[in-house]
């Protein structure tokens, strides 16, 4: 019989807050309803959506007037209030004037002063967004992509044609607003250069079998929380979407990249929260992947290390490599599809891209309507477009998301919108969550998930009362397995008090919880809501349990953290993560600081017996060893490229101090003071020496200059 499945609340620390998260920045495919080829647009409660007419022969038909169409939503007719023709082809000349018309945004560092243009100023002009994603791309690709944008602007770009150029290297930047001046642009593209790439993908750490070593190459960014994944990625086309909001034409954006490789724990959420901000500004995405076609030989690329084990002589290596090549055109692939755009991969000639905005957004009918459903409960709405001649064929967004209120909800409607929140296809991001989850065996059946959740305090707005800060959270988590089945749960409403004196916005709120899982993959998903406003927000993340038994060196996760807190274990739900009295927090951000200590547990299940024979004393004589002896060996390297900055004495186990899971524990404590501030990759090396078997795990660190205030904990509520 299968053992229940539990979940609990560990603990709710505050820790200080050393660098906000940027906003300016996640992979699975999002179940959202199948996308048309056009998007919808909500201002208020005005829908607008594009639709792309055509004859049987797929050619673009003009001249249609409003009463021709008719419009439903969720199959109840709405009056058409706007109705507009966009004709890009009837632009002959374009004017002289290279005016900026995205203006300025919170969201965005944009580079433009002026005031937006009049909007009959854009009409019948194509709206083009060059977006170059350097974070992550290596010289040649860099070359290629701002090759290809030359030939483009030199030889393909129409007089109709307004064109912005947006970069994301260490930071986001508009490098010019839309324009149809060749010359500025061709001096933004000649501006950039190979040293645009600034490698923030983590790559791979080769710990597999038949994987290169290719994640060294980690340079630090503005966001601790968005370090080590693709969240930033998706934050920074998110932001332009919503600048770009303010233009109610249809806007095609470009996004340059060598695809969005998935490193560790990937927010779901903003990928939605990407698309459907797309969706609303009226904006769809046309991904190219720059790498182009690649050939992918069994020894690995040279650039990279060499494989481990016997991969590159069975095949296995070629075939890991096109499914991480196909992993990292995922998110590519579902960026285009769910905002109306299309995906350009494996393919070298990158000029196809520009021919397929050009084309898609020559001749469209742009039509708006309020809407006559007054609920906000953020629920897809289905929308259908029917004209009265049935030989054409309509291209149009099939729906959109509707808004959400929060002011009148009471509180049977506050426990609903959680609910319907932890249900919801389309959560909201306006609360920034952050998520981290390890394992531990529990036995060979079931593993123990410690989960931590992070809430910046920024996000939290705080009453002051009697001399405390106040506020209350509400939490709610749901773990699903395969099928989707609901099999683990967490429900919380967390109040939170500290001192007035304190810098309140300075500190985070971790949630920490845990499941009990057996082996296998499962999806985790948290929404938070602050209570001052009702603004919400959501991690969701697939999580996959290994079958230990199946690995020569059964190893846990490698938890990082900076402090420990004083907590009692139980019997009936063991936490691995305290132990003689104290209570491991994760630090999910792997951000420290020289002033701290960097703690570490992982454990090593089922080591090898050593056998007697294989000691002995000064003697000479055969050592007698315990019954149940063995030898794991340990240290921690940091790694700075390929010397080695800083190395912890070799530490030995000779018995299984965790019995009741047959387990080795190792917990280190490093004093930060040894390194220097600045990145590192940190490489565990275990070896169990009785069994001729090793791992040698690695995580990516950042190791920080320190703020202006020392970290504390506060007490418990």
């Amino acid at each position: 019989m299968r053992r229940p499945f539990s979940s609990r609340i560990i603990a709710l620390t505050l820790t200080l807050f050393f660098a906000s998260p940027s906003l300016i920045a996640q992979d699975a495919q999002p179940q959202t309803p199948s996308p048309g080829d056009y998007r919808i647009r909500v201002t208020s409660d005005l829908v607008l959506t594009n639709v792309v007419v055509r004859d049987k022969q797929g050619n673009l038909v003009r001249g249609l007037t409003q009463d021709a169409f008719s419009i439903l939503e969720d199959g109840k007719q709405q009056r058409i209030s706007s109705f507009d023709f966009e004709n890009v082809d009837a632009l002959a000349t374009a004017g002289s004037t290279g005016a900026t018309v995205t203006g300025t945004a919170a969201s965005m560092k944009i580079i433009g002063t002026k005031e937006l243009v009049n909007k009959e100023e854009l009409k019948n002009h194509r709206l083009i967004v060059l977006f170059f994603d350097f974070s992550a791309m290596e010289p040649d690709d860099i070359d290629r992509a701002v090759s290809a944008a030359q030939k483009y602007v030199d030889k393909q770009m129409a007089p109709a044609d307004l064109v912005a150029v947006i970069s994301l290297a260490s930071s986001m930047r508009v490098d010019q607003d839309f324009t149809n001046d060749k010359t500025r642009l061709a001096a933004v593209l000649r501006s950039y250069t190979s040293g645009e790439g600034q490698g923030f993908q983590s790559g791979d750490t080769g710990t597999a079998e038949g994987t290169p070593d290719t994640g060294g190459s980690f340079v630090a960014d503005d966001s601790e929380y968005n370090q080590f994944n693709t969240d930033r990625k998706l934050q920074a086309i998110q932001s332009v979407a919503k600048a770009l909001s303010k233009i109610d034409q249809k806007k095609s954006i470009i996004y340059f990249s060598n695809g969005v490789s998935r490193s560790g724990i990937e927010n779901q959420v903003q990928l939605r929260a990407a698309t459907n901000a797309a969706v609303e500004a009226n904006v769809a995405l046309y991904t190219l992947d720059v790498r182009g076609l690649q050939a992918f030989a069994a020894g690995g690329e040279a650039q990279n290390a060499s494989l481990r084990g016997r991969a590159a002589y069975s095949g296995q290596s070629v075939l890991d490599q096109f499914s991480s090549n196909a992993d990292s055109q995922e998110t590519l692939t579902t960026l285009a599809g769910d905002t109306g755009g299309k995906a350009f991969l494996d393919s070298n000639d990158l000029s196809g891209v520009f021919t397929a905005v050009q084309r898609d957004t020559s001749a469209y009918y742009v039509i708006g309507y309020r809407s006559t459903n007054p609920e906000m409960n953020g629920k897809f709405r289905h929308v259908k477009v029917v004209l009265n001649r049935p030989d054409l064929k309509l291209e149009y967004r099939k729906g959109y998301f509707g808004p959400k209120d929060y002011a009148h909800f009471d509180k049977e409607d506050r426990e609903q919108q959680m609910l319907d929140e932890i249900a919801s296809e389309l959560p909201e991001v306006d609360v920034a969550v952050y998520m981290a989850a390890a394992y531990f065996r529990i036995d060979d059946a079931h593993y123990y998930i410690p989960v931590s959740i992070v809430i910046p305090g920024s996000q939290i707005p705080f009453v002051t009362e009697k001399d405390k800060d106040r506020a209350t959270i509400d939490i709610i988590g749901v773990v699903q397995d395969e099928l989707k089945h609901p099999i683990g749960n967490a429900r919380e409403t967390v109040k939170l008090a500290v001192d007035e004196s304190r810098q309140v916005r300075q500190k985070n709120v971790q949630y920490n919880t845990g499941f009990v899982l057996p082996p296998g993959k499962f999806h985790i998903k948290f929404v938070v809501r602050e209570n001052q406003t009702g603004k919400l927000g959501s991690f969701e993340t697939d999580v996959t349990v290994p079958d230990l038994r199946k690995v020569p060196l059964k190893m846990s996760s490698i938890v990082l953290a900076n402090q420990r807190t004083p907590a009692t274990q139980k019997k009936n739900n063991p936490n691995p993560l305290i132990r003689d009295g104290q209570e491991l927090v994760p630090n999910i951000t792997h951000v420290f600081t020289p002033d701290q200590h960097l703690y570490m547990q992982y454990e090593v299940y089922d080591p090898a017996k050593e056998k007697r024979d294989q000691s002995t004393s000064t003697q000479g004589q055969p050592e007698k060893l315990p019954k149940n002896a063995v030898h794991v060996l340990t240290n921690v390297e940091f790694l700075q490229g390929n010397a080695v900055a800083y190395s912890t004495p070799l530490v030995e186990s000779r018995e299984i101090n965790a019995p009741e899971r047959k387990a080795a524990v190792f917990q280190l404590d490093v004093p930060l003071s040894q390194l220097r501030p600045g990145l590192y990759m940190c490489q565990v090396n275990v070896i169990d020496d009785a069994g001729g078997s090793f791992s040698f795990p690695r995580l990516a660190i950042l190791v920080k200059q320190p703020a202006n205030v020392t970290a504390a904990n506060v007490a418990q509520p």
